[in-house]
């Protein structure tokens, strides 16, 4: 169509696709026109261009680092040919690109060569849409959404990140295109830092004029403090605290390997260093979950990520792996400054590369004027393994283990790796104590087994005698008295000698603040989750804590604020949006929010999801909607408890009851029995099953079995010696006695839960006021008048 489109075009509307490829102004000539090559024949090949393209519906725009598509016949057109270009690139990993889709109007130019042509808003939106993305986003703007919103197929995959101001003051509304197979779920780094700029800007608003109030009040206080203490200075003029000056963020190194595959050698050489550095009790290290957002496919501002981070400096590098070789380039920037304060580059062999770690830790701490003790050198410079190909094994190991959205097959394959790596060097200590974390938490997660008791307790005990001042060694120590042996003193006293060998290891807080939790005490246990969060600042997984602890203390307003936290910084995160839709259920009484996010979530492997979607029907008495959520899922089991996997049929069973039909419902829960059974005798010492069959039992009307299942689950883990799960299984008992009518008993225990840190829950035992008030299990003792007076007692805030 560039051929008969004439230059006298009035104003049209059209839908357009900018491309732009990751990262090509970086490359050599050879290799900008090997991927302009590459990309262009992929575009070719997808249906939209082609179709157009015969059509005369379709403008190309060449961009030097990518291109511009301009169609004419749906708004459809440019977002089918993303996805298309999206899934061919899984077959070009090289080729990195990021797209922009807007729909706006666009009229007939002459370019410099006097050729028709077409520009306009359309084009430019596009492009300022694509700008705020990263590698393998698709972002649409807010005008071509809402033609695509229209259209069923495309509701599941829209997601919409919020309204940004770009240059010159233009505000643009962004929408995140993804599906199971194409596009990015993550949040653009570039919106990760408008939004934090935006809450700055709002937030300095209303305190310029506090500030200025109370500015004159301190200034004597500050002056003199000053004059005392001295401090670091920020570009501007301003302060910053002294121990911003030996702060340091390891930001991910970029995988320059040709073998996509190799991306985890560079995560590991990163991991290592970021670990070794934070064994140096003159440093503030920040974690790993905070800086692996700051990938280096994306453009960087180093100052900014230092701001973010609350660091002065930042260490990035790069990381090529051929054969039997590995290059390293890193460099030290002072952040705050912008400038370089020290870079190295080593090109060594694999074998010679292990104690690379320690070496760069030592090299950085000199740079950052940081002081060594005799044996933090010596921790800092302990080689990991003697074995390159054990190394290789382990960084694959812990590349997984570390994902945040590990699943039970994913923890298993880095058992096997880690055990692979072992097989290579026994005394490879480390790999021990990661092996033994892992063991822990299939444990404690997934499968309670003596196997996985035994395992996980006998690896960290080895590594402990292999490595005495390995920190991780102490950390899985920790872990097994926790999780398997509950005995809190011990693990405290584990983590404590973990926190001193590796200062700034933010995981080792959580457990201490997650334990503390246990024993009660709910502030203390807040205010180490916030201290580990500065270690951390961008770890989802310790918001998450912060959130589960607000919930469980019914701090809705807090644990409102929280949740939305979460969402921000995991807006990809299941949990993250189904909590946050709890909670206002909790507070307010309404689904509407939990409805509304959940409705954005397309992926569902285990059931969670459903069961979240039959909870939302059950609780507003939808047993139709209830029954099409369960016939809708091709599963035959789902995740609902923390027991294990539970039947289709008894959730079935559930809808029956519910509706007074027990005669059919007991068919139902009859063949959910065997399931809930096998589960226990699997594991006699699991709390959470016990109380899960007898829950079971109490809806089948066995009250013997039942409250006998209740009553031993609260004796296994009673809240005198777990205040968060014990209070969990009394909630249980509370509802097993209210089914089988034993109201002398339910009431005093329900009213006194209702007072309780802890007896919160995303399920149908759940004990607040807006659980009771709206959930058919508890329909039972509903006209009892002492169930109002509870109703009215609970509390709100």
């Amino acid at each position: 169509m560039a051929e008969s489109l004439s230059s006298d075009i009035q104003l049209e509307i059209a839908h357009v696709l900018f491309i732009d490829i990751v990262g090509y102004s970086k490359l050599l000539i050879d290799e900008q026109r090997e991927l302009q090559q590459q990309l262009n024949q992929i575009v070719r090949n997808t249906d939209q261009f082609r179709t157009a393209e015969t059509a005369e519906k379709l403008v190309r725009l060449p961009t030097g680092d990518g291109m511009a598509l301009v169609f004419f016949t749906s708004p459809e057109a440019p977002v089918q040919c993303a996805l298309q270009i999206s899934e061919a690139l899984q077959n070009h990993p090289q080729l990195r690109l990021r797209m922009g889709i807007n729909t706006g109007p666009v009229s007939g130019v002459a370019d410099v060569n006097d050729r028709s042509n077409v520009a306009g808003a359309g084009i430019n939106i596009a492009q300022r849409v694509m700008d705020m993305g990263d590698a393998g986003h698709i972002l649409v703007s807010k005008r071509a959404a809402e033609d695509l919103i229209q259209y069923r197929q495309w509701q599941a995959h829209l997601h919409e990140l919020g309204e940004f101001e770009v240059k010159h003051g233009i505000k643009i509304s962004v929408v995140n295109l993804y599906t199971d197979k194409a596009g990015n779920p993550q949040l653009p780094e570039k919106l990760k830092q408008l939004s934090r700029k935006q809450a700055t800007a709002r937030r300095f608003k209303r305190m310029l004029i506090a500030a200025l109030l109370l500015f004159a009040l301190a200034l004597p206080l500050g002056t003199l403090l000053l004059l005392r203490y001295g401090s670091a200075k920020m570009p501007g003029g301003g302060a910053a605290e002294a121990i911003l000056k030996k702060s340091i963020a390891v930001l991910p190194f970029a995988n320059m390997s040709e073998a996509k595959e190799n991306a985890f050698f560079a995560d590991g050489i990163q991991d290592d260093i970021l670990t070794s550095l934070a064994k140096i009790d003159g440093l503030r290290v920040i974690s790993r979950t905070s800086v692996m957002g700051y990938r280096s496919d994306v453009a960087r501002n180093l100052r900014d990520i230092g701001k973010a981070l609350g660091v002065a400096n930042v260490l990035e590098g790069s990381v090529r792996r051929e054969g039997n070789r590995v290059v390293v380039n890193v460099q030290l920037i002072d952040a705050l400054h912008d400038r370089h304060l020290w870079a190295n580059r080593y090109d060594r062999t694999i074998a010679d590369s292990l104690g690379l770690q320690g070496e760069l830790a030592t090299e950085i701490a000199k740079a950052l004027r940081a002081t060594l003790s005799p044996d933090e050198k010596a921790r800092v410079e302990t080689k990991p393994t003697e074995n390159a190909e054990a190394y290789v094994f382990y960084l694959r190991a812990n590349q997984i283990e570390r994902n945040p959205d590990t699943l039970l097959e994913d923890y298993k394959t880095a058992e096997q790796l880690y055990m692979q790596a072992i097989a290579l060097d026994p005394n490879f200590a480390l790999a021990h104590a990661r092996l033994a974390s892992t063991c822990g938490g299939i444990f404690h997660f997934y499968e309670p087994l003596d196997s996985w008791k035994t395992k996980a307790r006998a690896e960290a005990e080895l590594a402990v005698r292999l490595q005495p001042n390995l920190a991780e060694a102490h950390l899985a120590v920790g872990q097994c008295a926790y999780w398997i042996d509950e005995d809190y003193e011990r693990a405290l006293r584990e983590f404590d000698r973990a926190v001193q060998l590796s200062p700034n290891n933010a995981d080792v807080r959580v457990f201490i603040a997650s334990i503390k939790r246990r024993q009660g005490h709910w502030q203390e246990s807040l205010d180490t989750f916030e201290a580990a969060q500065k270690i951390d600042p961008q770890n989802p997984n310790i918001v998450r804590n912060l959130l589960f602890t607000n919930t469980a203390m019914r701090r809705w307003p807090e644990a409102s604020r929280v949740a939305e936290r979460f969402r921000a910084m995991a807006p990809a995160s299941l949990v993250a949006k189904t909590q946050s839709g709890y909670v206002d259920f909790w507070w307010k009484g309404s689904t509407a929010l939990l409805k509304s996010l959940v409705s954005e979530i397309s992926t569902d492997p285990d059931g969670a999801i459903a069961t979240v979607r039959w909870e939302i029907a059950m609780i507003n008495r939808d047993y139709t909607e209830a029954k099409r959520v369960l016939d809708a899922s091709p599963l035959t089991e789902f995740s609902y408890t923390n027991a294990g996997s539970t039947p289709k049929s008894f959730f079935e069973a559930c809808i029956l009851l519910a509706q007074g039909d027990s005669q059919n419902a007991q068919k139902l829960f009859e063949a959910a029995r065997p399931a809930f059974e096998s589960a226990v005798k699997e594991a006699p010492a699991s709390a959470d099953r016990h109380a899960n069959l007898g829950l079971l039992y109490a809806f089948m009307g066995r009250k013997e079995d039942a409250i006998r299942e209740g009553r031993r689950a609260v004796e296994l883990k009673p809240e005198s010696k777990d205040a968060f799960d014990g209070a969990i299984m009394n909630s249980y008992l509370a509802l097993i006695y209210a089914r089988l009518g034993e109201k002398e008993l339910a009431f005093p225990l329900i009213e006194r839960l209702l007072k309780t840190p802890g007896a919160v829950d995303s399920v149908d035992y759940s004990i607040t006021g807006n659980d009771l008030k709206y959930r058919w299990e508890w329909d039972p003792i509903r006209k009892d008048p002492r169930f109002s007076q509870l109703l009215a007692s609970a509390p709100k805030l």
